[in-house]
């Protein structure tokens, strides 16, 4: 008697597991899962305390288009301190005076995933903390691993933060919903929503980057 309860003890505890295993798996969205099963994108990253990670992540993003710069380079032309309030719009403006697009992304995690899967590093806001304090700070969104759903992000002191999706999602939600692509005006985004292209292109031209606002429109036609 003790060895049929065992057994069936055990049987039940394998069903509760691929059950459990099987209700995580179904949980990602059918965008995700025609991804590839990981990714981890290369580049530039500079480590910095958590209160610097704008400039930190800017810099990040903007060495990797191949512009000389460092996170102390960045401070001035951000008003740095003084204008935190300020930071996200700024951060946005300096990035089109160096002739870049700012495309915004939706925050759910398919629209993300989809770009990194394409190659392209996501800045995104997140908040950072406990239950009874967080603050957000910003991140490069560079890789990602489908089976484990786990997010990988450069932040901080850390290069390689994982956090799971839920979580990931969560934060991201809190601290605002904000992700961006920083790209060069012929990187067409993944899955391009072309009027946003578009709109971001007429951003830079009123950035007075004309010539390279004609170049990320030139580049959209021509997909």
């Amino acid at each position: 008697m003790v060895q049929v309860f065992s057994r069936v003890h055990g049987a039940l505890l394998v069903a509760a597991c691929v059950a459990v295993l099987g209700g995580c798996a179904g949980n990602v969205a059918p965008e995700v899962k025609r991804l590839p099963e990981r990714v981890e994108l290369s580049g530039t990253f500079y480590r910095g305390e958590a209160n610097q990670s704008g400039p930190q992540v800017l810099a990040s993003l903007l060495s990797q288009q191949g512009i000389v710069i460092t996170p102390g380079l960045l401070e001035k032309p951000l008003h740095l301190p003084g204008a935190e309030d300020k930071l996200q719009q700024n951060m946005q403006n300096l990035a089109r005076e160096y002739g870049l697009v700012v495309y915004p992304l939706d925050s759910k995690l398919p629209a993300l995933l989809t770009q990194v899967a394409a190659g392209y590093p996501v800045m995104v806001r997140f908040s950072e903390g406990s239950a009874f304090w967080a603050e957000p700070r910003y991140a490069i969104l560079s890789g990602y691993d489908r089976n484990k759903q786990k997010v990988l992000l450069r932040a901080g002191m850390n290069r390689r933060q994982l956090m799971d999706f839920g979580s990931f999602e969560a934060a991201l939600e809190k601290a605002g919903g904000w992700a961006i692509l920083i790209q060069k005006p012929a990187q067409i985004p993944a899955a391009v929503d072309r009027s946003r292209w578009l709109k971001a292109a007429d951003e830079l031209a009123q950035a007075g980057e004309e010539n390279a606002a004609a170049q990320a429109r030139k580049a959209l036609a021509a997909q």
